[in-house]
C-alpha cells in the first residue's frame, strides 16, 4: 500500500471530525492503525460488522464467525473489532472478489446448523450514490477520500442482507502424518501422505 501524503491525511482527518457517532469514529480509530489508512473498503467492512452485530443480537465479547468473499480491505476490521482472524479460526477469506460477508454466532454444542446473515453492498442501492456506485463498478477511478464521505453520509442504505442457515462443519480429530518426500510432519486432511509443498 503506497505512504499517504501529509495533505491527504489532513484531508482524512477533516472527514471523520463529521462523524457523530462516538461509537463509529472509535470504531475507525482502532482500525486505522493496523491497516494504514481509513479505505474505502475498510470502512464497507466496519459497516458490515455494525449491521451483522445488531441483526443477531452479537453481545460484547461473543465470538462471531465471518467469511468475507473479498481479501482486499474488507477482512481488516473484523480482525481488529471482532477478534474474528485467520489464525483462530473466526476468518475465512474466499477470494471471489464480492463485497459481501457471512457472519455467524458460535453454534450451541451438538448443533448442526446456525443462523447467520450475508451482508452484501447492493449495486442496486449503489446507483442512489452515482460516484460510489461508479467506483464500485470500477467504471470509473476515484480516491478514498472521495469515495469515504459518501458511505459515511449513505450509512446502511447501500446494503442488503438475508438471514441464511449454515452448516456447522464436524471437527475431526487433527491427525499428523510424516511427508514422504520431504520427512517433515503436516496435518492431514484426508489421507494424503505428502504435503501440500511436496504435492504442487
Amino acid at each position: 500500500m503506497r505512504k499517504n501524503s501529509e495533505e491527504e491525511k489532513s484531508q482524512m482527518e477533516t472527514i471523520l471530525k463529521q462523524v457523530k457517532d462516538p461509537e463509529l469514529l472509535s470504531q475507525i480509530e482502532k482500525v486505522v492503525p493496523f491497516h494504514g489508512f481509513l479505505t474505502s473498503g475498510a470502512l464497507i467492512g466496519i459497516q458490515m460488522l455494525n449491521i451483522a452485530r445488531r441483526e443477531l443480537d452479537v453481545q460484547d465479547g461473543e465470538r462471531i464467525f465471518v467469511t468475507c468473499e473479498t481479501k482486499s480491505c474488507m477482512p481488516d476490521p473484523f480482525q481488529i473489532l471482532a477478534g474474528a482472524t485467520i489464525g483462530n479460526n473466526g476468518l475465512k477469506i474466499m477470494n471471489w472478489g464480492k463485497m459481501a460477508v457471512t457472519v455467524n454466532k458460535q453454534a450451541p454444542e451438538g448443533a448442526s446448523s446456525i443462523k447467520g446473515i450475508r451482508i452484501l453492498l447492493d449495486s442496486e442501492k449503489t446507483k442512489d450514490y452515482p460516484k460510489l456506485h461508479a467506483w464500485f463498478l470500477n467504471t470509473e477511478k476515484f480516491s478514498h477520500l472521495e469515495i469515504v464521505p459518501i458511505l459515511l453520509a449513505a450509512g446502511e442504505k447501500v446494503y442488503s442482507w438475508k438471514f441464511v442457515d449454515l452448516d456447522v462443519p464436524v471437527r475431526n480429530k487433527k491427525r499428523i502424518q510424516c511427508c514422504k518426500k520431504c520427512g517433515e510432519m503436516f496435518i492431514q486432511h484426508d489421507d494424503e501422505l505428502l504435503c501440500g509443498g511436496c504435492t504442487e
